[in-house]
């Protein structure tokens, strides 16, 4: 339960999960608690206010931090923020639409923005086959900093936009392929 919960779990919650008295509910935390003491295992069990938590013990803490330094945030390729900005503007779209307008195969582009969490699936197309519309996400949306889709710029000031985009992302072509689409 304490693995499961990962917040502090109170003794009256797991005393009403089994079925039993507070009392022996926390009696039995204690016990674990001691049981990992003395068994001196790098994971403990801390009790806090009649709650109980695992933690790591103290003498782990380099090596937690280690572990938990920030990863070196991927930027998206140039391929991947034209398909973004395609299906940002374009949305409901389909890939036949995206590769039409960027003249070049992207599957393996919206394979990666959906992996991301950027972008999704949101219906079919009454097209012939029934091709996936993709959307973007909310996390698009957090990502980019904005609040909804009506902030995104004007079409017109995509390329004043895009010159702060992430390192040699050079889109206005794609905005000119994307205005005779």
């Amino acid at each position: 339960m304490l693995f499961v919960w990962g917040d502090p779990l109170d003794v009256k919650t797991a005393a009403e999960v089994f079925n039993i008295d507070g009392k022996e509910a926390y009696e039995c935390f204690k016990e674990l608690q001691k049981e990992y003491e003395e068994q001196g295992r790098g994971i403990r069990i801390r009790e806090i206010d009649k709650s109980f938590q695992f933690c790591t013990e103290e003498g782990n803490n380099e090596y937690v931090e280690r572990l938990c330094t920030p990863v070196r945030e991927q930027r998206l390729t140039q391929s991947a923020m034209e398909v973004l900005a395609i299906i940002a503007y374009k949305q409901p779209v389909t890939k036949g639409e995206i590769e039409s307008i960027r003249g070049i195969k992207c599957d393996r582009v919206i394979e990666g923005l959906t992996k991301k969490g950027l972008i999704e699936e949101v219906g079919r197309s009454a097209g012939i086959g029934r091709p996936i519309l993709y959307g973007t996400t909310k996390l698009f949306l957090e990502h980019f900093g904005f609040k909804n889709l009506k902030e995104l710029p004007e079409i017109e000031d995509i390329s004043e936009v895009l010159r702060e985009a992430p390192e040699g992302v050079d889109l206005e072509q794609i905005v000119i392929d994307f205005q005779q689409a």
